[in-house]
């Protein structure tokens, strides 16, 4: 499963592998500014005193092994501000972290990133539409988890792919609460004697979304808590590389038979919304010099406006004479207008919008590689 890539002038970075050992320990071993995003699940310090059980007195399968159990807050404390240094060396200067918890340790680790220079951009909510009730009926029912998703620095550049996730969305901006439910059924991992491979294995959905909202296709993703194998398994699927180190063999063993089954999906299918302003600018000029759109020909608006194309690529209407965009706005006796929306021309009987054309012009521009 293994992958070597070369970091031009450092030590190869193990790509699509599943590193064993301490997570600071082999951080710390692997070469500065090589990753692009860390998505980390850290032990949750739950403190838990005995079983969990059920009203029926049926024992909860809750997390309680040894990877979980610090002797102090400060111990834990300790632990979190030394990953979080070591993760932080390894990112790129426009990397990114996403680090998730319960209400146990979630406001501990966000006070160690902003310690450690990180800077928080958002904390999402995952709120699990089937959470675990609380079967003591002491406190509320603890129904979702935090998120905090920090840059490297204040002011560092960072991906995110607003328009990708408003696409998910339905159309609308993806706001900080999710809705997802836990992982359940046949997403749940199993382990040779029917039980839970591990207690807090996280949704492929909840991965999805996060490496869809920050990272691009061909981007290093690290997971330093790998667990189970949901980061690398989705990152797969979305053509991203990633790197896990994971120090119990039990999961190691787990992860690598799940992503081995894993199949990355095709160029096509990896292809997510881009914001305009990143599509190649085309001139409203190329479509009259392509014949695309003919001098003399007349533009039409939806209110009824209309202006006559010239040879070099501006307007001319009534007694304005410009851009698209200025004498469309002229025209409405607006401050501005978007001329790609606001002008039509007629063809075979039908009202076409300009913006048609420029964006047959960018899809020959992106077969053409520019």
């Amino acid at each position: 499963m293994t992958k070597m890539d070369q970091i031009t002038g450092a030590q190869a970075l193990p790509l699509n592998t599943i590193l064993a050992g301490d997570c600071i320990d082999v951080m710390q071993s692997l070469p500065a500014e090589s990753v692009d995003l860390i998505f980390a699940d850290p032990p949750y310090n739950l403190q838990l005193r005995g079983d969990l059980r059920r009203p029926d007195n049926s024992r909860v399968d809750a997390v309680d092994d040894d990877w979980d159990r610090f002797q102090s807050f400060a111990d834990y404390d300790r632990f979190t501000r030394d990953w979080l240094r070591a993760a932080r060396r390894l990112l790129k200067p426009d990397g990114a972290i996403w680090v998730i918890g319960s209400y146990h340790n979630i406001f501990r680790v966000g006070a160690a990133l902003q310690d450690e220079g990180y800077w928080i951009l958002n904390d999402v909510v995952w709120r699990k539409s089937n959470p675990m009730p609380n079967f003591r009926g002491k406190r509320f029912t603890n129904a979702h988890e935090t998120m905090i998703w920090a840059s490297k620095s204040e002011g560092a550049r960072y991906t995110f792919n607003y328009e990708a996730l408003k696409s998910l969305n339905e159309g609308i901006q993806m706001r900080s609460d999710w809705v997802l439910p836990l992982c359940t059924g046949a997403e749940r991992l199993k382990d040779e004697n029917g039980e839970k491979a591990h207690p807090t294995q996280k949704p492929v959905a909840l991965l999805h979304r996060v490496l869809v909202a920050a990272t691009q296709v061909g981007d290093v993703v690290l997971d330093p808590f790998f667990g189970t194998g949901t980061t690398g398994a989705v990152a797969r699927m979305l053509g991203r590389d990633w790197i896990g180190i994971e120090r119990e063999e039990r999961y190691r063993k787990v992860a690598e038979a799940r992503i081995a089954e894993v199949r990355k999906f095709d160029k096509v299918a990896l292809e997510t919304a881009r914001p305009k302003r990143a599509e190649p600018r085309v001139p409203f000029g190329q479509l009259v010099e392509r014949g695309m759109l003919r001098p003399g020909e007349t533009l039409v608006s939806p209110s009824g406006k209309s202006a006559r194309v010239r040879a070099d690529g501006t307007l001319v209407g009534l007694d304005i004479t410009g851009s698209i965009h200025q004498v469309g706005a002229a025209l409405e006796g607006a401050p501005s207008c978007n001329g790609w929306t606001y002008w039509h021309f007629k063809r075979d009987g039908q009202i076409v919008p300009i913006d048609i054309l420029r964006q047959q012009i960018r899809a020959e521009m992106r077969d053409a590689g520019h």
